[in-house]
């Protein structure tokens, strides 16, 4: 047997319990993976308390929870090639991640990776829904040097990406977030600015020359500053906003290309890149551990070990 954490009905944080479940094994052109962190993200809470969003994603009650991890392999199927039992991995299985084992399809709608050495299982297990979801972010609005993007929810799981790449593309960066997270956030080179009224008027004095972009990861005001600052809608990009504005690039992890997973990993070892962990929790705790991250206000990420 193995434990899992899994829900029966769809809610919060209380709905999640961490079971007993049938020792999983790899079959056919399958990998199973002996996970050893998983890394939270708003769309893991978004699943288990909102069915419409859920059935998208092919989820049916009850099921497991978690899409990020990071482990070792220790099961191989016939036809699959490229990895080895003891390969150290990270990738992301949608809405099964946290558990003793999960089994991963690398050549379907999985994602597998190796994990570089020089990267902690704990840092690999935030970078494939976050990374992507950043990277494509800001390839929609086609950023380049010279710049000034306006990123919304700057200090977020996805924030601490977006702002990062940003600045490795040689774009100037003017984030949103609370006062309490500006430090946090000039420690990336971007400049903070505090979200809510009058947020156009403030950037507007931080950049009089104007911003060319925006990248909003939490909602739309950032998005709704840029368009009022006369950045074409075109270079304007929102995720998982309910209603962008007209015209405003809507996207995600899923539109991401695998080698900007390789990129992002190439820049941690390069010291290019750090992933801020804001918290970490043993998976016994995994209810504390999606009520932090639901309240949207750590810096960084946060991971349940296992």
């Amino acid at each position: 047997m193995s434990q899992a954490d899994m829900y029966d009905t769809f809610g919060g944080p209380e709905v999640l319990e961490l079971r007993e479940v049938p020792e999983p094994h790899a079959e056919a052109g399958e990998v199973r993976v002996r996970v050893a962190a998983v890394g939270l993200n708003p769309m893991d809470w978004v699943l288990t308390s909102m069915p419409e969003v859920a059935q998208q994603f092919g989820i049916t009650l009850p099921s497991r929870f978690a899409s990020d991890f990071a482990g070792t392999v220790d099961e191989i199927g016939q036809g699959v090639f490229g990895f080895a039992v003891g390969d150290r991995v990270y990738g992301t299985a949608t809405g099964r991640a946290a558990a003793d084992w999960v089994v991963v399809d690398p050549s379907g709608a999985d994602t597998l990776r190796h994990t570089p050495a020089e990267i902690s299982d704990e840092v690999a297990s935030t970078l494939a829904v976050a990374g992507m979801t950043a990277s494509a972010a800001l390839t929609a609005v086609d950023l380049k040097a010279g710049d000034t993007i306006l990123v919304g929810g700057a200090a977020g799981g996805v924030g601490v990406f977006a702002v990062q790449l940003a600045r490795l593309t040689g774009a100037r960066v003017i984030g949103t977030a609370s006062q309490g997270t500006f430090d946090f956030l000039r420690q990336f080179g971007v400049d903070p600015v505090a979200y809510g009224p009058g947020l156009e008027d403030r950037v507007r004095a931080m950049a009089p020359d104007g911003i060319s972009a925006a990248a909003d990861l939490f909602g739309t005001e950032a998005a709704e500053a840029a368009l009022a600052l006369g950045v074409p809608s075109e270079r304007i990009s929102t995720i998982a906003a309910p209603n962008p504005p007209e015209g405003v690039r809507a996207t995600g992890g899923i539109d991401a290309q695998q080698e900007d997973l390789r990129r992002i990993a190439d820049a941690i070892v390069a010291g290019e890149l750090t992933v801020p962990i804001a918290a970490t929790f043993p998976v016994e705790q995994i209810r504390e551990a999606v009520q932090l991250q639901a309240g949207r206000r750590v810096h960084g990420k946060v991971v349940v070990n296992l």
